[in-house]
């Protein structure tokens, strides 16, 4: 019998190559993953310990299982981990700070790059994500996954793989801040007016009034 730090190790492990696995074969969400069976031989390891560590990613989000058909990996964006880990992690006031004042700096830098960078597609994106944001807005509600999708294609548009990796969770950990935000009395509105200038300044190639426009953006933003 195996020991609880033993257990453990092995739990891991299979995780671990899990993710080499889905890496190596450049699995995409709604791809399909090896049989449990398969993972089994693949990983070397029993395969109830390899049942287990499937069941652990299903209660996440991070897979599902169709009945007669197999398991496909899903999309991060889609589970409740994201929420789960946001919520311990934004109880510390002092963690919840240095969140905000990195996503500052990650933006602000984004918008630099994103002047001599962002290209036609990256401005056509944007405008569509602004539409979307407008028809909401006039309909009363609340824009957040249009707010998050124009930050997102801002730090795309940067070109620089590295920062739009580490922006992303960051934002998604702030996922319930940016909705308390948008909520406030016409800020909604106001942020939807301060994304339309920012586009403008990087169109337009002019950093420090894109840089200025993004600080004052986010510094209304509360964040």
């Amino acid at each position: 019998m195996l020991d609880s730090t033993q257990d453990r190790k092995v739990y891991e492990g299979i995780l671990l190559q899990l993710h080499e696995i889905i890496q190596e074969q450049n699995l995409r969400p709604g791809d399909k993953l090896p049989s449990e069976r398969e993972l089994s031989e693949q990983l070397g390891a029993g395969r109830s310990s390899v049942r287990e560590a499937l069941r652990a990613l299903e209660l996440l989000g991070l897979i599902e299982t169709r009945r007669g058909e197999g398991t496909f990996l899903k999309h991060y964006r889609h589970n409740r981990l994201i929420d789960i880990l946001g919520f311990f992690i934004l109880r510390d006031t002092k963690t919840k700070k240095d969140l905000i004042e990195m996503r500052k700096m990650l933006e602000i830098d984004a918008v630099r790059l994103a002047c001599r960078r962002a290209t036609a597609k990256h401005f056509e994106e944007m405008e569509r994500i602004l539409a979307i944001a407008e028809e909401r807005v006039e309909r009363g509600e609340v824009p957040t996954e249009e707010d998050y999708q124009f930050h997102r294609v801002i730090c795309r548009s940067s070109r620089n793989s590295i920062l739009h990796r580490i922006w992303t969770p960051l934002v998604e950990y702030s996922n319930s801040v940016r909705t308390e935000s948008l909520s406030r009395e016409g800020r909604a509105r106001m942020a939807l007016e301060e994304h339309r200038q920012i586009m403008e300044a990087i169109r337009e190639g002019d950093v420090h009034v894109a840089v200025e426009r993004m600080r004052h953006h986010l510094e209304n933003s509360k964040l």
